[in-house]
């Protein structure tokens, strides 16, 4: 038995289609002999039955086929849309998905650049505050002999900056940051060194046993300069430190006063 249907969306034939080509597969079959080779003239009211009940059954296996590929092509088309709005759906979740991955990377960064400026930023205040500071020249002494203190030992007959007690050898630093202007033989200073501050005063260092630094040279806050010594006009070993608003002799100004308005206890 044959059907025939239009080929492109699945759409039941009427009935009336379907009943065509139901009594037109009958007819193949009594052409063929089928029901044809059953004839004879003493059954003839016998096979008008027959065909009758032939054609009948035919329109319900036809109707009961065409039930069952409607049905069929139904489940298919679900089938295939629900495929299609799973793929839609695991697509568009993907795509969430990677944009959110690539937001949290973006917003990541953005914290890390914040936080590095943050750091670069405390790192440049921190070294900007070091600059700044002034520090005693000789770590964990004492002022041994005062500020315009009267004695024949100085030409001046006077003190003209104050002495840090110090053995041979002791380092001397930089009290701040500055540039070396004088660093050799002083005469009664013995080895010298003098130092313009960035703030434009100076401040010197007299008596050193050896110098560490030359003219020219830029120096920070603690950095070693030289060693304590009793090189020049001394009676021992000791650092001789003066502060100036000039880089010679005569320009002195009060060294613990000086240091103190830096915030140096001594």
């Amino acid at each position: 038995m044959a059907f025939t249907r239009a080929t492109g969306k699945h759409r039941r034939p009427s009935r009336l289609t379907r009943t065509t080509a139901q009594v037109a597969g009958v007819a193949a079959l009594t052409t063929t002999g089928v029901i044809g080779g059953l004839a004879a003239p003493a059954l003839a009211a016998d096979n008008a039955a027959a065909e009758q009940n032939g054609l009948t059954q035919a329109i319900a296996i036809g109707d009961s086929l065409a039930d069952q590929i409607d049905a069929q092509a139904v489940a298919q088309k679900k089938a295939a849309d629900a495929a299609a709005a799973k793929a839609a759906a695991e697509k568009k979740a993907e795509a969430e998905a990677k944009k959110k991955a690539e937001e949290a990377k973006r917003e990541a960064e953005a914290k890390a650049k914040k936080e590095r400026e943050a750091k670069e930023r405390a790192a440049r205040e921190a070294e900007r505050k070091r600059l700044n500071t002034y520090v005693a020249p000789i770590s964990g002494s004492y002022v041994s002999t005062a500020y315009k203190a009267s004695s024949g030992l100085w030409s001046s007959g006077s003190h003209t900056g104050i002495d840090f007690h110090a053995a041979s050898g002791t380092s001397v630093h930089a009290v701040g940051m500055g540039t070396v202007v004088e660093a050799g033989w002083g005469g009664a200073y013995g080895n010298n060194i003098v130092i313009k501050m960035n703030d434009g005063t100076y401040t010197q260092y007299g008596h050193l046993s050896s110098i560490g630094v030359s003219v020219g040279q830029s120096v920070t806050p603690g950095q070693q300069i030289g060693l304590s010594g009793a090189t020049g006009n001394v009676t021992g070993p000791h650092l001789h430190f003066e502060a100036r608003t000039g880089p010679d002799y005569g320009s002195d100004i009060d060294p613990v006063a000086y240091l103190r308005s830096h915030g140096v206890g001594v």
